[in-house]
């Protein structure tokens, strides 16, 4: 279990630097703004939490790796408006607010991995 733990912490600091630096990329279509940065900072977080469930057979490293990230894009989303790295708009809200539902997600599929009872 420790190792599982130990593994998630730098995974989920990997998955929030990437992610907050791929979050606010953006493509014109007919004219509006898609932030597809945001969706692959997403895809990117869901196949991290995926490895670390199936390579430790457990859903515990898969929690700590959203908590921290989490954590993480939180944290760099509260300083003051000249300093922020996630600001208040759709890209920044689907990055935070989609680590929450892809955690979420990912737990519900690793709880396969669970070793069977005797």
């Amino acid at each position: 279990m420790a190792g599982g733990i130990s593994a998630a912490v730098p995974a989920a600091l990997f998955v929030a630097l990437a992610g907050t630096a791929l979050h606010g990329q953006d493509v014109l279509v007919a004219g509006v703004g898609v932030p597809w940065g945001a969706a692959a900072a997403l895809v990117l977080l869901g196949a991290v939490e995926l490895w670390l469930g199936a390579m430790f057979r457990s859903a515990l490293p898969t929690a700590a790796c959203g908590i921290v990230c989490y954590a993480l894009a939180g944290w760099w989303s509260t300083p003051e408006n000249g300093r922020r790295l996630i600001i208040g708009d759709l890209a920044g809200n689907l990055w935070i607010y989609g680590i929450a539902v892809v955690t979420i997600g990912m737990l519900a599929w690793c709880r396969r991995y669970r070793p069977a009872r005797a």
